[in-house]
């Protein structure tokens, strides 16, 4: 069975940052790219930044390129996004989602976990 865990969401101030993890077991696929989207009530799911198996490719939304990185050791199952200089429309649920490949549109994604809340305040 898939399963995708993320952790690391909270609350911080405007310019402060976090670290957010996302591991997956029951290896969905012999290789697999891993995503961030997050999504803010009443809008659809937004694309964040998404990894390639090898961890040598990657896409990032120009909303958080230069203040967001994706990371993930090669072949690992495990990605982390860390997020520097947040703004309060950083808000948001951040789900970590799994693809055959590293593409920007939700639905190349298979699998998706439960979402973990990120707040910014000013």
């Amino acid at each position: 069975q898939v399963e995708l865990i993320e952790s690391g969401g909270g609350l911080v101030q405007t310019g402060g940052s976090l670290r957010l993890s996302c591991a997956v077991s029951g290896r969905p696929f012999r290789s697999f790219a891993i995503a961030w989207f997050r999504q803010t009530p009443g809008k659809e799911r937004e694309f964040v930044a998404a990894v390639s198996w090898s961890g040598n490719s990657k896409e990032y939304a120009d909303s958080v390129k230069g203040r967001f990185t994706i990371s993930r050791e090669k072949d690992k199952d495990i990605a982390d996004l860390q997020m520097n200089s947040l703004k309060a429309e950083d808000t948001g649920v951040y789900f970590c989602a799994v693809g055959l490949q590293s593409k920007t549109r939700a639905s190349h994604y298979n699998y998706w976990g439960q979402g973990t809340q990120v707040t910014v305040s000013s």
